[in-house]
């Protein structure tokens, strides 16, 4: 039997199946997004679908370090609506 692909979550650190996780994605130009199917080309970084993984993730400073470059609060508004809406 193949084993599922697992992911590290950027606010708990618990490694998860990959379809389990929100991937965040940062394309060539710099431009950061969320991608619901996880076949966006660029560099991706997953998170729990959990407001407290995404909070914790925000205050360390994480996803910022893993894109190296500063995330507009859009981008973090949009990723509390996808785990909040859900």
């Amino acid at each position: 039997m193949k084993s599922l692909p697992e992911r590290t979550c950027m606010g708990c650190n618990s490694k998860k199946v990959k379809n389990e996780l929100i991937r965040i994605v940062k394309d060539k130009n710099g431009n950061i997004s969320i991608d619901k199917d996880g076949k966006a080309s660029g560099r991706g970084a997953y998170i729990c679908d959990n407001i407290e993984c995404l909070e914790k993730a925000i205050k360390s400073r994480r996803i910022e370090r893993v894109f190296s470059q500063k995330i507009e609060d859009e981008v973090y508004e949009r990723l509390r609506g996808v785990i909040i809406g859900g």
